[in-house]
């Protein structure tokens, strides 16, 4: 069957109900839209022999309807799909492509049968949109073009209303009247709303009456009792329906909860506790202290609660005020004057607590303000003394005499026991001592002599001690100002430097001096400049008074010349105008320079003196080089001379430095001389032969350190000990030369010296008188010794006496 062969489309709807509506029964079907039957399903065509070509239209589908939420165990049958050209024959094979075919909806390839395999739900999707073929079984060729169509998934109440924006809050101000909008509540239903009542919601109140209402269409919900009070009940929970259906049975509901709150309104006038209050006040507190708070009581919260206290009547009007704490809305009543027992001991005041905001709808529930009365009882306290006046002004001159009074303060007990009172200064506030007071008195001397340009105000701090009870101190100040006197000359205002160009004509003006002057005189400074009498003659310079506290120095001749003379000093004479007054002389250095064209200073002094009597900076320089030189050569020729000095290192057989030698005795301290055997020093080789030292506090065992131990025993000598005394000299001595020679070396050495002293043992080395001795002393071994002591044999042997020292 070709494309272009007649065809035409049916649509046959099997219903399994007759006579009921197929939206009541669920049935699937055909729905027409008021076409006529036999023009459902068909096309047209229209066909002109000859020259006329054949015409196709194009198909016209109606929707196929299947219930949703389908609960039946066999696939619910939708439709069916039919082409004339299908003989029934078994030559065509109908094939459905699109949304969910295959896996939602299937089609009985031969007969054309649909069927939907799933259960639907038309809140997921409403519609789906498929494509229709026909084939050849055979070619699987299209045998009619492709056709499109819809399956409409049809609503059912399977939805209950839900509300999204659900649990609700909402305030309402209290006291409101009936029918007050409170908030409005929307639910909405996933059904399809132009179906049916499916969507059609209607609201009503479970929970809340008779306090509230719902309007069943809108789902606003308003007050329904009047005069609702916040302070008897703030919070209301209600719970509101949505049913759909238009609220008939069957339909389905939801449900929310709406908590109302009720607003604050000022309806509640403020009132004390109690119509009367006490409270007990020392004496002694500060102005400003709090001393009372009362508060006034107030139903109401936030502004409708804040507070207004007022002092209308009572004896204390001046003595106290009252404010408002505004967190805690307490009345806070304060000092604004000191209190006096003795004076007055009680205070009674009428305070009015009154609402700062006040709502005129409420007004005829009543005053909104409250009176009650305070009574205030002063504490007697000890107190501390009162000085006359808390400030004493004293003006003194400085030249006021040391023991001068110069002011008196005083004080008082001011309770009723009147205590003594004893005065002293707070040395803190006098730390150099300048004052002294009377400690009966107060009588204030000056124990310093004053100086105004030192220290104009003196600010001092006055004890006053009570005699009976010396922990009551009360305190005064006294402000002492020091007025002038001339005392101080005046000087230069500063330190002037003043340059003279060589080319200076007379009559130059050179420079312009004033003055300063310490003292500070009521009427102003006023100074006179002057030449001192000796160089009031001179002939280079003169001094002119500009009579502004100014004086100009000028030039009397001209022909300066740096060579001639570099700086000149000029003494000035300054006067004040004080009584009496003080001068005093300053010296005016003027350089000497040469100078440009326009007087300006290129050079001065020396240098230049010497620049221009022919020498240049660079002779200068080679004069200067020349004599550093001379000055390194003289250096290094002193070096060179002391190196050659020998010093007095050990070499490096007898060096010592790294010896550690260990004694583990004890000595008598610096005093003791005894401890050691100070023949040591005289024979280092001695001391290391004999591997010992001998204490000289302990009575040796063998005559002495001199017997070598090459000697036979017979042939060994005793030496007997040495003067210490002179050897401690002779060890000073070299102690001090080694101290002070710079060829020493920086850092402890053993220095050894072979010094026998006066009076030894071994008595004379020499051999020239060893034969006029009378020792008995045998020499005959000395031939045994070797060719090395031959030459002793021989002078010595045969039996001739004679002296031997081994060093």
């Amino acid at each position: 069957m070709g494309v272009n062969s007649p065809a035409m489309w049916s649509v046959v709807c099997v219903l399994t109900v007759l006579f009921l509506p197929l939206w009541e029964m669920g049935c699937a079907g055909l729905t027409f839209n008021s076409v006529p039957l036999p023009q459902v399903g068909t096309y047209q065509r229209s066909t002109e022999r000859g020259a006329h070509q054949r015409k196709r239209r194009s198909w016209v589908w109606n929707q196929f309807f299947v219930l949703e939420e389908y609960t039946g165990d066999d696939p619910l049958y939708v439709g069916k799909l039919h082409s004339d050209v299908d003989k029934g024959e078994g030559r065509v094979k109908y094939v459905l492509t699109g949304e969910g075919a295959t896996s939602i909806f299937t089609i009985d390839e031969n007969t054309g049968d649909i069927h939907a395999t799933k259960r639907l739900d038309r809140e997921e999707q409403a519609y789906y949109t498929l494509r229709a073929q026909a084939r050849n079984w055979e070619t699987n060729l299209p045998v009619e073009p492709e056709s499109e169509f819809v399956i409409k998934v049809q609503d059912i109440n399977d939805n209950e209303p839900k509300f999204l924006d659900g649990p609700y809050s909402a305030r309402v101000p209290e006291m409101s009247p009936v029918g007050t909008s409170v908030v409005t509540v929307v639910a909405t239903d996933a059904d399809d709303p132009t179906y049916g009542n499916s969507a059609r919601v209607v609201y009503s109140i479970l929970e809340g009456q008779p306090y509230f209402s719902v309007e069943p269409r809108t789902g606003v919900v308003k007050t329904a009792l009047p005069n609702m009070d916040r302070e008897a009940r703030d919070q209301y929970m209600l719970v509101i329906q949505a049913k759909d259906m238009v609220g008939q049975m069957g339909g389905l509901s939801g449900t929310t909860s709406v908590t109302v709150t009720l607003s604050d309104v000022n309806d509640n006038p403020p009132h004390f506790s109690r119509k009367s209050y006490q409270f007990s006040v020392p004496e002694s507190l500060p102005v400003a202290t709090v001393v009372a708070k009362i508060r006034a009581l107030d139903s109401d919260v936030g502004p409708n609660a804040e507070m207004e206290y007022r002092i209308v009547d009572g004896d204390g009007l001046g003595l106290f005020k009252i404010t408002t704490d505004r967190d805690t809305q307490e009345g806070l009543i304060s000092l604004q004057k000191g209190l006096d027992f003795e004076t007055k001991s009680s205070y009674t005041l009428r305070v009015v607590a009154s609402n700062r905001n006040i709502d005129r709808r409420f007004l005829s529930m009543g005053p909104f303000n409250d009176t009650a009365t305070v009574r205030l009882n002063v504490e007697n306290v000890d107190e501390p003394p009162l000085f006359t006046s808390p400030l004493t002004r004293v003006v003194i001159s400085e030249s006021a005499k040391v023991g001068v009074s110069i002011g008196t303060v005083s004080a008082h007990d001011p309770d009723s026991n009147n205590s003594p009172i004893r005065y002293s200064i707070d040395r803190n506030t006098d730390l150099e001592r300048f004052f002294n007071i009377d400690a009966s008195t107060g009588v204030i001397t000056t124990a310093k002599p004053l100086d105004r340009e030192v220290n104009a105000v003196h600010n001092i701090t006055i004890f006053a001690t009570e005699s009976l009870d010396p922990l009551q101190v009360g305190k005064g100040v006294v402000l002492i100002t020091v007025t002038d006197i001339n005392d101080n000359a005046p000087v230069f205002a500063i330190e002037y430097e003043t340059y003279l160009c060589e080319n200076a004509k007379p009559g130059q003006v050179i420079e312009t001096i004033s003055a300063v002057d310490r003292d500070e005189p009521q009427s102003g400074h006023r100074f006179f400049f002057s030449l001192t009498p000796e160089t009031a003659g001179n002939l280079n310079f003169t001094l002119r008074d500009n009579k502004d506290n100014t004086a100009s120095v000028l030039t009397k001749r001209g022909g300066f010349q740096r060579r001639d003379q570099t700086v000149y000093r000029l003494p000035v004479l300054i006067t004040d105008s004080g009584s009496p007054a003080l001068s005093s002389t300053n010296t005016l250095s003027i350089r000497v320079c040469g100078c440009d064209q326009d007087g300006s200073p290129l050079s001065c002094g020396t240098e230049a003196a010497l620049l221009s009597a022919g020498l240049s900076t660079g002779a200068l320089i080679a004069i200067l080089a020349c004599i550093l030189t001379l000055l390194v050569m003289v250096l290094l020729i002193v070096t060179m001379r002391r190196r050659k000095k020998e010093p007095l290192i050990l070499d490096e057989e007898r060096d010592v430095r790294e010896n550690i030698v260990r004694y583990d005795d004890e000595g008598g301290g610096e005093e003791d001389t005894e401890a050691f055997d100070m023949v040591a020093l005289r024979n280092l080789n001695v001391v290391r032969e004999s591997g010992s030292i001998t204490r000289r506090d302990v009575t040796p065992e063998v005559p002495g350190l001199f017997a070598s131990s090459r000697l036979p025993p017979s042939y060994k000598m005793a030496v007997a000990p040495p003067d210490n005394g002179i050897f401690r000299e002779f060890i000073w001595d070299r102690l001090k030369e080694a101290d002070v020679d710079p060829s020493a070396p920086p850092y402890d050495s053993l220095q050894t010296y072979a010094f026998e002293g006066s009076g030894s043992a071994a008595e004379s080395l020499s051999s020239l008188d060893s034969l006029s001795t009378n020792s008995e002393q045998n020499y005959d071994y000395l031939s045994d010794w070797g060719p090395r002591f031959k030459k002793l044999a021989d002078l010595y042997g045969h039996g001739d006496g004679g002296n031997l020292f081994a060093s």
